[in-house]
């Protein structure tokens, strides 16, 4: 047995799919590849301890887990780049790990309770720190229970290059139905076809040894979850609807300018400098149209979206003359057109970042900022997407993820994610945590609050001196506490 601070590895296997897979090798598409550069995804569930013995429960949960990889068989496979340089994952039933650690000094309130997540929730994950590509020659999907004092947590790693959220939380939902209930079949099909635009005949080239993440994984940070509760969160958006301040129509922030995630991001960082591409450059969203419309209802994500904006950008204490970023995830699976299958198997996602001046984000009301999130979103169609997809097989490239110029945030994942309607069997999870992947200072991930209905968690990684001023911010305070 090996031990850490607060884990002993209690053992270690292989699991394969209990049928063998006839499915052929899928080719990464533009949103997949971009993700190569990325860290695995991490993200599970905390369940109070369930009232079997532990080898029962290890012993069903990796029965559940190989009938489960036979209805996602890329999950056990490869990823491998022929000689052309195009890079596939081969379904060729090569297993998944599968580790059984325990923490049994460790309680479920020792988790919850502190403001800032614990660091021993770092360990409940295998694959820390790897990359993507790395899926040439490791396992696509490791599987990591954990045992506390009187708790579990199920916490799985899945490589970025082969699903985004969309993906990863159809496969852990449907590999918890499969153990609570032994059902084989499954209403959350997965869509394994490679027949959209996603799929390109452009390579990308990788450098030998493959590509690195573009942040710096062991700078300073502090991580807590900050939770609003359906009444705030209803208050907010109110007020973001209410405010009838019709922003000048010349001002700066105004100038937004539409690209994709990395996986079809049309900018390049040079230097630690964002230079987006020629067509990039000149595009400017008029606020005569009709994404501009200042009685349209602004959601009640994008009013959260813009008070953290807000917020962290007075923490940073940055001159009001910096550029900011905000950059947001869309699901692109019903913008392109004809839409995807909504459980197409893969990373189907871009990212929208809006760009407005220190200066602009705090001296306009929350309806200003948010207005520009909303038209954004909106203006993301079918064109937009297949214009950065058209961007990218110009200049095939990986997702430079970071906070390039200390003005950057990230949000990512969703509040509409199911992170909680999965039972193994003994109950929903009490609490959904993410790994160390992928984290650096600006990042902010969006879960679904526990008690549903509305309710929303942003999981907020921050420098700490960032964080202390976020903490003591009295807007973004005054929705958090609800008082």
């Amino acid at each position: 047995m090996a031990s850490s601070q607060s884990l002993t590895l209690i053992s270690k296997c292989t699991i394969f799919p209990d049928q063998k897979s006839i499915l052929s090798d899928l080719k990464l598409s533009v949103s997949d590849l971009s993700m190569l550069s990325c860290h695995y995804i991490q993200k599970g569930g905390l369940f109070t301890r369930p009232h079997v013995p532990i080898d029962s429960l290890i012993s069903l949960l990796q029965c559940g887990l190989s009938q489960t990889l036979s209805l996602f068989p890329p999950l056990a496979g490869r990823l491998k780049t022929d000689s052309s340089g195009y890079v596939y994952i081969t379904c060729n039933d090569a297993g998944v790990d599968f580790i059984h650690a325990s923490a049994i000094h460790i309680h479920v309130h020792d988790i919850l309770s502190p403001t800032d997540i614990p660091n021993c929730v770092k360990e409940f994950f295998a694959f820390d720190r790897t990359v993507s590509y790395d899926g040439h020659f490791k396992p696509i999907l490791a599987v990591q229970v954990t045992e506390l004092a009187d708790g579990v947590f199920i916490g799985c790693a899945l490589n970025h290059a082969v699903t985004d959220g969309t993906s990863f939380w159809n496969f852990f939902n449907t590999f918890a139905e499969v153990c609570g209930t032994g059902a084989r079949k499954i209403l959350r099909v997965p869509d394994f076809r490679r027949e959209s635009m996603l799929i390109s005949s452009a390579v990308l080239r990788v450098p030998e040894g493959g590509p690195k993440v573009t942040f710096i994984v062991d700078a300073p940070l502090r991580e807590r979850i900050f939770s609003f509760s359906k009444e705030s969160i209803l208050k907010l958006k109110s007020k973001t609807n209410d405010q009838k301040l019709i922003c000048s129509r010349n001002r700066a922030i105004d100038r937004v300018e539409l690209m994709g995630k990395q996986s079809n991001d049309p900018l390049k960082v040079v230097d630690g400098k964002i230079t987006p591409l020629k067509w990039l450059r000149n595009t400017v969203l008029n606020t005569e149209n009709e994404y501009a419309n200042p009685t349209v209802e602004i959601s009640s994500f994008q009013s959260l979206c813009a008070l953290l904006w807000r917020a962290v950008t007075r923490a940073r204490k940055l001159p009001s003359s910096k550029m900011t970023t905000f950059r947001m995830a869309v699901n692109c699976r019903h913008r392109l057109k004809p839409k995807l299958d909504p459980y197409y198997f893969g990373n189907a996602i871009q990212s929208i970042p809006t760009y407005a001046s220190a200066g602009d984000v705090l001296s306009r009301d929350l309806r200003c900022t948010a207005e520009q999130l909303n038209m954004n979103v909106k203006a993301h169609d079918n064109a937009i997407v297949r214009r950065c997809i058209d961007d990218w097989e110009q200049d095939p490239r990986c997702f430079p993820l970071g906070n390039f110029d200390g003005a950057m945030i990230t949000m990512g994942s969703s509040s509409r994610f199911p992170m909680y309607d999965n039972d193994f069997g003994w109950g929903r999870p009490v609490s959904v945590r993410s790994g160390r992947a992928n984290k650096f200072d600006g990042k902010i991930s969006a879960f679904p609050g526990k008690e549903g209905g509305g309710t929303v968690d942003l999981e907020v990684v921050l420098a700490p001196e960032t964080m202390a001023g976020l903490e003591s911010d009295s807007e973004f305070m005054y929705y958090v506490l609800g008082y």
